[in-house]
């Protein structure tokens, strides 16, 4: 399945939608203004003039921006139709509306009723010129979902009955999914096997990754009893350790999902799961995180300036050595970085095996004391945020000694490595500075929290409470 062709198919449309629309548009401004436009030479009024020009470059670029951000192509198989129907509605609205109020409202009108022919005028034109077009595109995809033309490669975790009942419900609503089921993976070696001549196994849970990337995988239905739902979370912290694609990752329900509320469909005609894929923030908000964070660090940068010199020079004056100091860290997707600080312990402090802080650590030198205790020493990391290596607010990053051995204890630390760190985090609000590898598993639980609530609110919360701990002087 080519899902590029698809995204080039919405996005091709959505172009024309906004050349469509714009080029009505600003020929009923010029009529509006001068209702002898067609009496008179229409390529003078109209084609010579550069803003036509310009908008019909600008408007298209504007629009696709705008749907990038909400999200809109990342996903384009397996669409609702009632869905496409309610982004499209809120994103043209939400665009038109930027649009008015940016470039229209200090247009030439004859009287402020004109105002709201503008806005209706392109709200519509922009609403149906996008939407019939998605409409079909969404239509002919689901029917070659449905026909089977289109097919998302599947594996049933899970060996017993309520696996067998799971498949058979699958197979039966398969013309309506596209699910295709390439093979069952065990939960464990000695469970029961109920699948003998109806699917091929696979392997075992321990397998799992290698058995994604070999088979294409893009979806995991997780169909155990109660008693082995303790795999969900070796299953999730091995996702974790792809990140090259995304896993639709589902639970069959039981009763008391059903119960508290858990189980979330929109389609009347399959089985009901529990979607438990985390999906950490919507576009728009991942998007907007960046922005804020390029804008919160270069304005914090310029403000500390004062700040930096006053550092740089305690920090001088307090023991000899550089003013900065550099630290491999693992960052997004595992990647090293270089993480920076100002230098709060004596030059060569740490020598052969790595050593944690703490409170009494005769390494830390006095001015280095203060600097920790108001978290100063952390503000260089501005730059690794405006470098891409590290957001505002995020997971505090850990070196690779330190996350084999947390990883012993905690397999699903390895799911943070599925967003940027950051300078401050939940953890780091709540818990404050580990000393020890017992503690940073404590930590851990307040950033896996962050994890699955992550959000701008969240954020700014978690910046505000920051400032506050800095204000009181709290840090270790």
């Amino acid at each position: 399945m080519n899902k590029k062709r698809f995204i080039f198919v919405y996005l091709f449309f959505d172009i024309v939608a906004a050349i469509c629309t714009w080029m009505l548009f600003f020929v009923y401004r010029k009529y509006n203004v001068d209702v002898h436009l067609f009496e008179q030479n229409f390529s003078v009024s109209v084609l010579n003039d550069i803003k036509f020009y310009i908008g019909l470059f600008a408007f298209p670029l504007y629009w696709l921006v705008l749907h990038t951000f909400t999200g809109i192509y990342k996903k384009t198989t397996g669409r609702s139709r009632l869905k496409e129907l309610e982004t499209t509605f809120v994103v043209t609205l939400i665009g038109v509306l930027i649009f008015f109020f940016a470039f229209i409202l200090d247009d030439i009108v004859n009287d402020y009723s004109d105002y709201w022919k503008y806005f209706l005028l392109l709200f519509s034109l922009q609403f149906i010129f996008t939407y019939f077009p998605r409409l079909i595109i969404t239509s002919i995809i689901n029917r070659k979902i449905q026909t089977g033309k289109i097919g998302f490669n599947t594996i049933l975790i899970g060996c017993d009955t309520l696996a067998m009942n799971t498949y058979k419900s699958i197979i039966k609503d398969n013309v309506h999914t596209g699910t295709y089921m390439v093979g069952y993976v065990k939960p464990s070696l000695d469970d029961e096997d109920v699948f003998i001549d109806e699917l091929p196994c696979l392997g075992q849970i321990d397998d799992l990754s290698d058995i994604v990337q070999k088979y294409d995988i893009e979806e995991l239905i997780i169909a155990v009893q109660n008693g082995h739902r303790k795999h969900i979370e070796t299953i999730i912290t091995m996702l974790g350790d792809i990140h090259d694609r995304k896993i639709d990752l589902k639970l069959i329900p039981q009763s008391q999902d059903f119960l508290v509320g858990l189980v979330k469909t929109s389609s009347v005609l399959v089985e009901p799961l529990i979607s438990i894929s985390p999906a950490y923030l919507p576009e728009w908000q991942r998007y907007t995180k960046r922005l804020l964070d390029i804008l919160f660090s270069l304005l914090a940068i310029i403000l500390l300036l004062p700040v930096y010199i006053f550092l740089a020079i305690g920090i001088k004056r307090s023991s000899p050595g550089p003013i900065l100091y550099s630290q491999e860290r693992i960052g997004y997707r595992g990647k090293p970085f270089k993480i920076l600080k100002f230098r709060s312990m004596y030059v060569d402090a740490e020598q052969g095996v790595p050593q944690l802080s703490s409170k009494e650590d005769k390494r830390i030198t006095p001015f280095g004391r203060f600097m920790r205790k108001v978290r100063l020493d952390e503000t260089p990391q501005f730059f690794n945020v405006l470098l891409g290596d590290m957001s505002i607010v995020g997971p505090r990053p850990e070196r690779q000694y330190y996350i084999d051995q947390i990883v012993k204890k905690a397999p699903y630390y390895k799911l943070l490595l599925n967003i940027k760190p950051g300078i401050t985090s939940w953890g780091q609000v709540k818990f404050g500075y580990a000393e020890n590898v017992d503690q940073m598993v404590e930590r851990l639980k307040w950033d896996i929290l962050y994890l699955e609530n992550m959000s701008i609110q969240m954020d700014i919360k978690i910046l505000i409470y920051t400032f506050l701990i800095v204000l009181k002087r709290k840090g270790t």
